[in-house]
């Protein structure tokens, strides 16, 4: 065991812990969940260290000697390695000191450890006084959330919508002929293919990442720089500027400093806007499997107009029972990403004057939604959407047998005239076709032309 002393006064750590007395001071505090900060989230915690390190020693505040240490233990958290060691819960106290003492101690330990100083020698290299210099838990911390939101995005978000995207595009090309009956209000319409529908949320996706590629601008602005409150103070100058540009350099990210730093410290517009983009994408899966999942119901009392991929048994007590399981599973995680939404709504709200404290429920709801979220709808695409099979008979039978095939026949006939042929349908189970030729209302050639479901389904679009 090691002892550690802070303004509270002291207490004995493991002497393999990197983590300091402030960070086990919050683990005794905070027995909440029992879970921890996201990878991305750290990595992007270890980034901004690095590029505040060196702004710090370009300013020359910061010993050459120890930025290079603090970068090199920088380097291996990016790399994945020492993660065991951020053992903050992500329910804690407010704005995220306890997370960003955490990264503090950490480095600031396996710095010493590198140097040949034993830990929490903490006059050599302090957790506050270097690692921390020129920052406060209410830049750094906001700045952490906005960097892993970002890397977030780009490298799980969008790929997975855009994985999910050619899905559906596939099974348009696939499906484009395949001639079916609408249905609005749940009742038949006119005749559409199942491409066209397998192409509208092909488009949806597309829609929903050009909306989210708003929500990631707003977020590219960070408050770094801000310090305490706003106003910078015990900063150098040109610090905020240096630091952004050391972000650039490390991420690749198109990073902006805020306009305004003490805006960026009070308010949460950004990550609500996200939020707002990633329920709005969710209810349109929950849409999305909703429709699916009636497509393929029955498989003998059901619509049963395509089969989804058998992943697994449906019942434990009906043999040979197989139910819509991935698309169970798609749709509550969409509710769950709806459910993150309204947190950071409401912790949104929730700062006063010149801090918001809730940060981090909302750093949580976010990176849990992203994570959740991109693995379901790779899910999705991979073990649903590209095995379906389309019963083509059994959609043609039912576009066929449409009473909204009169549709077609109001221009020639009226509107009134055609919904009586509807109601006689209806009434005798009879086709429209039949009913026309029985009445002598047109001929067959002309028939055939008018109630061509084919050209029906591809109209003037």
């Amino acid at each position: 065991m090691r002892q550690e002393k802070d303004s509270l006064g002291t207490l004995e750590l493991p002497d393999e812990a990197y983590y300091g007395i402030q960070t086990l001071r919050a683990v005794h505090n905070y027995p909440i969940s029992g879970l921890r900060s996201h990878p991305t989230f750290i990595r992007a915690y270890a980034l901004l260290k690095k590029a505040c390190a060196r702004a710090n020693e370009q300013a020359g505040l910061l010993d050459t000697d120890i930025s290079k240490l603090i970068q090199s233990v920088c380097d291996e958290i990016i790399e994945g390695k020492l993660r065991d060691q951020f053992v903050v819960d992500v329910f804690q106290a407010g704005a995220g000191t306890s997370t960003n003492m955490n990264v503090n101690e950490v480095i600031a330990n396996r710095a010493l450890e590198k140097s040949g100083a034993m830990r929490g020698q903490f006059d050599k290299i302090s957790p506050n006084d270097h690692v921390n210099m020129s920052q406060s838990t209410n830049d750094t911390y906001p700045t952490a959330m906005r960097l892993s939101t970002l890397l977030l995005l780009k490298e799980r978000l969008f790929p997975a919508i855009e994985t999910l995207r050619q899905s559906f595009l596939a099974k348009a090309i696939e499906f484009d002929d395949a001639v079916k009956s609408g249905r609005t209000h749940l009742q038949d319409a006119v005749p559409i293919t199942l491409g066209q529908e397998f192409g509208a949320w092909g488009s949806m996706m597309l829609c929903h990442s050009k909306r989210l590629q708003g929500a990631e601008h707003d977020i590219s602005f960070l408050g770094i720089g801000g310090s305490a409150a706003g106003s910078g103070l015990n900063t150098p100058p040109g610090y905020r500027g240096q630091v952004v540009e050391e972000l650039r350099t490390l991420t690749g990210l198109d990073l902006q400093p805020s306009v305004d730093l003490f805006e960026a410290m009070q308010s949460l517009a950004p990550f609500v806007h996200l939020m707002s983009g990633l329920k709005n994408l969710a209810l349109d899966i929950i849409k999305i499997s909703g429709d699916l999942r009636l497509l393929c119901s029955g498989p003998m009392t059901g619509l049963a107009e395509i089969t989804l991929p058998a992943v697994q048994p449906g019942s434990s007590i009906m043999p040979g029972k197989v139910n819509p399981s991935i698309l169970e599973m798609v749709s509550q995680v969409a509710m769950q990403v709806v459910g993150c939404e309204t947190t950071v709504s409401y912790a949104s709200q929730g700062g006063q004057l010149e801090l918001n404290v809730m940060m981090p429920v909302v750093q949580f709801n976010i990176a849990f939604s992203i994570e959740i979220f991109s693995n379901t709808l790779e899910v999705m695409a991979q073990k649903c959407i590209d095995g379906i099979v389309a019963d083509r008979e059994r959609m043609r039978h039912y576009a066929e047998s449409s009473g909204s095939l009169v549709t077609a026949l109001a221009p020639e006939i009226g509107y009134l005239k055609a919904a009586e042929i509807a109601k006689e349908s209806l009434k005798t189970r009879r086709s429209i076709r039949a009913i026309i030729l029985e009445q002598g209302i047109m001929n067959e050639q002309k028939l055939d032309e008018v109630l061509d479901i084919k050209m029906m389904a591809k109209g003037n679009a």
